[in-house]
């Protein structure tokens, strides 16, 4: 079944969550830990995260530098497939353009395909710490363009214009949205020209960054709405954990924090303390969404398991 439909069939709001792959060389016993401790709560399906690899180049003694591959993690080819085998949730692995090139991206599609894996999330992906590519045409630029190669390959057409056999089930997708604008948008109105356009060409639902004032969640969702998007738009929440988020978050994610949380934070004089008014803050803002009728409530789990499922006994 697909997201939408999931979303869809479900009485009341919905809880999912998405969960990061551990680097390689761990277990996938991690990956479980967190699912176990959160299944309780019927996720409708769990996103897997997709990171590109990242590099440093290490002098060496003659005086060049080799190129070293820092932070590896398994494919979520392979972690989606192992969640939805093992405990019968649908998974949604992200897809993402940079750091993949077209070519690893139809392999994925293939092998995600033959696995029975049909709900992805399409995105750009973090550009901030990726190499710069030679070859450019190997990668899509924006979500936009993964997401006409998607399309075509739910048609049956690879890359090279050959027939793809055997897609029974097409994949759905969703896709991202930033109430508080993407940071290289120049403008709100260009930020929802493009989302209509996501929209228009197939993606059937819409998760935000994570956001931490609900306001402008809800004016987002009202100018999408007068827009003509229709779509479900799902809230992206992540409870704060560590006192130094107060000025991470706003600087890497570009999501205000109100006066009033922040004057909180401020107070905190240890990472425990932050942790306990980060709680408290996301579940006051989950209540306040599931009672203006959220379709679904998608959790950040990074580094905040715990305090997520300590939102989720409040709230569910």
């Amino acid at each position: 079944m697909n997201v939408v439909d999931l979303i869809n069939n479900h009485q009341g709001t919905a809880f999912t969550f998405e969960i990061l792959p551990p680097l390689k060389g761990n277990s996938i016993q991690k990956v479980y830990q967190v699912i176990d401790k959160l299944r309780e709560f019927d996720p409708k399906y769990i996103n897997i995260t997709s990171h590109h690899s990242e590099y440093i180049y290490k002098p060496q003694p003659d005086g060049s530098l080799r190129k070293v591959n820092i932070r590896k993690r398994p494919g979520s080819v392979a972690i989606a497939s192992a969640i939805q085998n093992k405990y019968g949730i649908p998974a949604v692995p992200h897809i993402i353009c940079k750091g993949f090139t077209k070519d690893e991206t139809e392999y994925a599609l293939i092998d995600l395909n033959f696995l029975g894996v049909h709900n992805l999330l399409l995105l750009r992906g973090d550009i901030k710490t990726l190499e710069v590519e030679q070859h450019p045409e190997q990668y899509h630029e924006h979500a936009t363009d993964l997401q006409q190669q998607v399309n075509r390959f739910n048609e049956g057409i690879a890359l090279d214009g050959s027939r793809i056999e055997g897609i029974d089930t097409p994949f759905s997708y969703g896709m991202a949205c930033y109430p508080e604008k993407h940071e290289e948008a120049p403008n709100m109105d260009s930020d929802i020209y493009y989302l209509k356009e996501k929209v228009k060409n197939g993606a059937s639902y819409l998760v935000t960054q994570m956001f931490f004032d609900n306001e402008k969640f809800y004016a987002f969702e009202s100018r999408c709405r007068k827009e003509g998007i229709n779509v479900p738009i799902i809230p992206g929440i992540k409870p704060i954990v560590f006192r130094n988020q107060l000025t991470v978050l706003p600087r890497v994610f570009r999501s205000d924090i109100p006066e009033p949380f922040a004057a909180e934070l401020r107070k905190c004089k240890t990472d425990d303390e932050a942790k306990e008014v980060g709680v408290e803050w996301c579940i006051q803002q989950c209540k306040d969404l599931i009672a203006h009728g959220v379709p679904s409530l998608h959790f950040y789990t990074m580094m905040a398991s715990e305090s997520v499922r300590r939102v989720a006994k409040e709230i569910y």
